[in-house]
């Protein structure tokens, strides 16, 4: 008898001791991913501050709106983008990252390649969202081998600013700005005012800005990667003769003379096209604020990177967009507030506010920017943007033709054999 007692008691325990574990397990579970209720809890990291944080806050807020089953947890991550996301890869290794993070599109080839991003491609299929609906460059760079694995949000372009006055003090037709490469070493030959070693007033420094040998590389008609045998082609003839008009133009001027004015020039309103130290330089649509608070008198205007021909302008696209990383634990929430985040509705709200182009044609319709005289040139020539190679050695890729512009410019070595240089390394690092 005291056995039979001593065996319930023993069974009860253990019973109770099993329920007590499930429900603890349950609670676990459901504090990593749930809210109150049935809410699903997705964890979104990013870096974005002042305005950028209003606009990413308003997105959320209408998104739960529309999806009251999905709690949006967004946590302020610093050092999300190029060449700078080791919390969120240690995140990843050790199996707890974030469900969405913010992410630099010119980082996802890299990433998908060492497996560190979830693939989208059938989330995307099923829920009706295709390349249609986005500029082309900004699909192909959230993609990796057919593959996609981020949705893009935002973006900008390159075109060059120039002063009218300065063209009118010299003659030039302040409306009918330089379209092919002669006609912009003619206007920057009159634009410069130079005494003995010392610029007065430069007309134009290639690589100054924005002037990226990529820009320079697609107007002369270059490739720099070639998809099919997944090489880099820094050496194709039309980036060499690109890289050689910039060298000849570092020997007119003299480089070392060009680099003391460079050197001693700072940003803000001491920034040298502000300040008209500079007539002509290459830069981006977020020129546009710097100019209305530091000099908002400047008569200025924009127009694309010349060509050889003057025809078949083109330029080149950054940008950022959102992206799942490997091992999220609520993809299918996840996925809603990614498509809500990139489709048209949360690209109005973030753009709006953020004042970043869209990577969607009519939003950036919608908001007025195809209205105003400068933003519009910014915008209308998207369509015909690149991107930057999608490949795993991009950041390597782009430190190399930095430096070949460098040495071209310096004389250290011709522009063919600095480029054959960056074509070994990269292709070496690429085959590992």
């Amino acid at each position: 008898m005291k056995q039979s007692k001593r065996r319930v008691g023993l069974l009860a325990f253990v019973f109770v001791l099993t329920f007590s574990m499930l429900l603890a397990g349950c609670s676990s579970d459901s504090s990593s991913s749930k809210g109150n209720g049935d809410q699903t809890t997705v964890t979104f990291w990013h870096p974005m501050t002042d305005v950028t944080g209003e606009a990413v806050e308003e997105v959320i807020k209408a998104f739960e709106k529309k999806n009251p089953d999905i709690k949006i947890n967004a946590v302020y991550t610093a050092n999300q983008g190029e060449g700078q996301n080791e919390k969120l890869l240690t995140a990843v290794s050790g199996g707890n990252p974030p469900d969405v993070a913010y992410f630099d599109r010119f980082e996802i080839g890299s990433w998908a390649a060492q497996g560190s991003l979830e693939d989208l491609s059938k989330l995307a299929e099923e829920s009706g969202v295709t390349k249609d609906t986005y500029y082309p460059f900004a699909w192909e760079e959230a993609s990796y081998e057919g593959k996609l694995y981020g949705m893009p949000t935002t973006t900008d372009s390159r075109l060059v600013y120039y002063n009218k006055d300065h063209f009118k003090e010299v003659g030039l037709d302040p409306e009918n700005p330089p379209k092919d490469i002669a006609g912009l070493e003619e206007a920057a030959e009159k634009l410069t005012i130079k005494k003995g070693k010392k610029f007065k007033r430069i007309g134009f420094i290639p690589w100054y800005g924005q002037g990226w040998l990529y820009g320079w590389g697609w107007a002369f008609g270059g490739d720099f990667y070639d998809p099919e045998t997944k090489t880099a082609t820094a050496n194709d003839p039309k980036v060499v003769e690109s890289l050689e008009w910039i060298a000849d133009f570092a020997k007119k001027y003299n480089v070392e003379d060009i680099a003391g004015f460079t050197d001693s020039q700072g940003s803000g309103a001491m920034d040298p096209f502000l300040s008209g130290q500079l007539s002509m330089k290459v830069s981006g649509p977020w020129e546009v604020s710097a100019i209305k608070k530091f000099k908002p008198d400047l008569n200025y205007g924009v127009f694309p990177m010349p060509t050889p021909t003057g025809e078949n302008h083109t330029t080149w696209s950054g940008g950022w967009s959102v992206v799942m990383p490997k091992g999220a634990k609520n993809k299918e929430a996840a996925w809603e507030f990614m498509k809500f985040f990139s489709g048209e509705e949360g690209q109005k709200i973030f753009s709006g506010i953020a004042r970043d182009f869209s990577v969607i044609d009519s939003v950036n319709e919608e908001l007025g920017y195809k209205n105003d005289p400068i933003l519009k040139e910014f915008v209308e020539i998207l369509p015909n943007s690149h991107h930057r190679p999608v490949m795993t050695q991009g950041s390597l890729y782009w430190n190399e033709l930095a430096s070949a512009v460098e040495n071209a410019t310096r004389g250290n070595g011709t522009p063919k054999k600095l480029l054959d240089k960056v074509n070994d390394k990269v292709n070496k690092e690429l085959k590992k």
